[in-house]
């Protein structure tokens, strides 16, 4: 009976899985977070400002993140995913325009 060495690369994808996860849930958050203060707002200006967090750490008042690199492919993706889920809106006559 010959023992198989522990194969790293499985634990290399869970890993890499997790963060991803983590970076989505991390976006998801600040998004709905700056809706529900702003009630409204166009979507470039959404994306701007999550970029804009992200470099910064800040996920809002008084609470901090390590900042990590977010492109605009990232919040759109967790946009999507939101208005999938229910949790955000497009205006009927302005459909660039979310709200929480």
């Amino acid at each position: 009976l010959r023992l198989l060495p522990q194969q790293r690369y499985l634990q290399a994808e869970r890993a890499e899985v997790s963060a991803l996860e983590r970076k989505r849930n991390i976006l998801c958050c600040l998004i709905t977070r700056i809706l529900k203060v702003e009630k409204q707002l166009h979507i470039d200006n959404l994306v701007f400002r999550v970029i804009d967090a992200c470099q910064k750490g800040q996920l809002g008042p008084g609470l901090q993140f390590l900042s990590f690199c977010c492109h605009s492919v990232d919040v759109l993706s967790c946009v999507l995913h939101l208005l999938n889920q229910g949790y955000l809106r497009r205006q009927e006559e302005r459909p660039h325009v979310l709200e929480y």
